[in-house]
């Protein structure tokens, strides 16, 4: 039985989640306790190899199934060989993006739906997040943020306005399904506010 507190944090493209992330993680570490971060898809070696086929830009034909299930794949790797074993341990494991990006981005704007990437996740997902943090910031907000950025652009972040419009409204109805786990922060403000907001919000859950 796990002892650790399993966090996740979703948005969209440009949302800020990773520096969010890189803020949050020393000031637990002040407070004594043992964090380990991750990420989705990747974290250890096999599911970075995973998500390098699903985010490179020249793999334009891959069907929309076969992204679903690279990432259930990606995940239980990543779950089994990293996540799990830290929550044995007692540690707060917070990972950038989980299943809810499945749900939002393969079920809902690839037009899947919920129910079928719940099941091809079914075999995946030992573990749901005790709490998880959508960071609400608006496409237009978070792709304006990425304009400037010297980093590689992938195979979604090529997608259109409108992708990226449906990315948002997903989880806008994902925080609707999950109001008990999904909290959502306002992603506008600055970065020192949003952490803190987050932090109390951590406490009261320890």
């Amino acid at each position: 039985m796990n002892e650790g507190l399993f966090i996740t944090f979703e948005g969209g493209e440009g949302s800020g989640k990773t520096t969010i992330i890189n803020k949050l993680v020393p000031l637990l570490e002040e407070k004594g306790i043992s964090v380990l971060t991750s990420r989705e898809p990747g974290g250890v070696r096999i599911a970075e190899e995973i998500r390098n086929i699903i985010l490179n830009p020249d793999n334009k034909e891959m069907c929309y199934e076969t992204e679903a299930l690279l990432f259930a794949a990606s995940r239980m790797q990543h779950l089994k060989e990293k996540v799990i074993p830290a929550l044995n341990d007692g540690k707060i494991v917070i990972c950038d993006r989980y299943l809810d990006s499945s749900l939002v981005y393969q079920g809902y704007c690839r037009g899947l739906g919920f129910e079928k990437v719940m099941s091809a996740n079914a075999f995946a997902c030992e573990y749901m997040p005790n709490v998880t943090f959508f960071i609400d910031v608006t496409p237009e907000v978070g792709l304006s943020r990425l304009k400037g950025r010297n980093t590689k652009i992938d195979r979604l972040d090529k997608e259109s306005l409108d992708f990226h419009q449906r990315v948002y409204d997903g989880y806008l109805k994902l925080c609707d399904m999950y109001p008990n786990r999904v909290i959502r922060i306002d992603g506008n403000r600055d970065v020192d506010s949003i952490v803190s907001d987050i932090l109390e919000r951590i406490n009261k859950i320890m």
